[in-house]
């Protein structure tokens, strides 16, 4: 799976907008279907309060956040699957990304043309969902009947085909309903028999309703839409204006950033929160290294352990990893100074075995 979250959705729902105003890299944008050809890819800072007040109590040089890749795919329409409009070269772009923001247009606008010629966000989910289901089923079905054929030849083969053929049937039976692979809630062991299938149906959904200046302070009923078929789903949903959040990223201070924010009754840029979240969905969490030259963030997976987490920084590390003096950030929030976080017995020296923790702030020992 990547670590990275890919921009999809109908075209001219507000995709590149977004992804413009999110990386404040120049997506091309048009008024027309499929202005965005080959996927675009912005790097984007991943705001993290937590950095700011680090910096606020170790004073540093250098101050470096972590970071997360966006990917802007070009629209989708309904024959995807069979190749329609840009379908093959959407899908392969897709299969690469690790979690989907889906965006999908909740506002009405006469100047800007639906390529369905209406505002319907059930219709909208609809039609990409049943495309990625098509295009799953077909490389499942691909795998069920070159499976079956490999059952009869041996033992072993025969073994292998009883483990993974109802498995694989399973999955078939409910993409063959439209339904997103997901929606089986598949177990660790299944996932892996899967794994090498990449199905896009597998890969966690964000829905990003794109609202008008309105929608913002008020849910208006094309959100409340999707909002249903998100918790039916169990995925996640967050609210943005794209016009509004290209009107901000156009800003050159972040004095004028926070005084247009106030304007618009905003505490931040709702794409800090689609940032934070699509990071979060893919299992990223951040640990810390502090001092007088530089304060870092980095990502690391939920579930590494203290080498593997010293491997982020560098390899060697990782190698020769001995031990790593660790406390938490909010160790140090509240004692305010590294000397007291140690008097307070809050800083320890843990091993090769120690589960890191989002926000912990670390010192590695290594010997190489």
């Amino acid at each position: 799976m990547g670590l990275n979250c890919g921009i999809v959705g109908l075209p001219n729902v507000g995709k590149s907008t977004i992804f413009s105003a999110l990386t404040a890299a120049p997506a091309e944008v048009a008024n027309y279907p499929f202005c965005t050809i080959d996927p675009n890819v912005g790097i984007v800072s991943v705001p993290d309060a937590r950095l700011d007040k680090i910096v606020e109590l170790i004073p540093t040089e250098r101050v470096i956040p972590t970071t997360f890749e966006f990917v802007d795919i070009a629209g989708l329409v309904a024959g995807a699957s069979k190749g329609e409009g840009l379908g093959n070269r959407f899908l392969a772009s897709i299969r690469e990304v690790g979690v989907i923001a889906h965006v999908v247009r909740c506002f009405e606008d006469g100047d800007i043309v639906h390529v369905n010629n209406k505002i319907d966000p059930a219709s909208d989910i609809e039609t990409i969902n049943i495309e990625l289901a098509l295009a799953d089923l077909e490389t499942v079905s691909t795998r069920y009947n070159k499976q079956a054929k490999q059952g009869r030849l041996g033992k072993e083969a025969q073994k292998e085909s009883e483990k993974t053929l109802p498995l694989l049937g399973k999955v078939k039976e409910c993409l063959e309903l439209g339904n997103p692979a997901r929606s089986l809630a598949l177990g660790e062991e299944d996932l892996a028999v899967l794994h090498d299938l990449h199905l896009i149906t597998l890969k966690p959904v964000i829905y990003v309703c794109n609202v008008d200046e309105d929608g913002i302070s008020e849910e208006n009923k094309f959100v409340k839409v999707v909002r249903a078929i998100a918790e039916k789903e169990g995925s996640d949903l967050i609210v943005i204006c794209g016009k509004i959040e290209s009107e901000i990223a156009a800003l050159e201070t972040e004095e004028d950033k926070k005084e247009f924010l106030e304007a618009v009754g905003l505490e931040e840029s709702s794409l800090n929160g689609l940032v934070r979240l699509a990071y979060h969905t893919l299992g990223m969490r951040t640990f810390f290294t502090a001092g007088s030259d530089e304060n870092r963030a980095w990502t690391f997976r939920a579930g590494y352990k203290a080498p593997q987490a010293a491997g982020v920084i560098h390899t060697d590390f990782e190698k020769g990893f001995i031990k790593a003096e660790v406390y938490n950030c909010e160790d140090l929030f509240f004692y305010k100074t590294e000397l007291k976080v140690k008097t307070a017995g809050k800083l320890r020296i843990e091993g090769k075995e120690y589960l890191v923790k989002d926000g912990d702030i670390m010192h590695f020992r290594f010997n190489v």
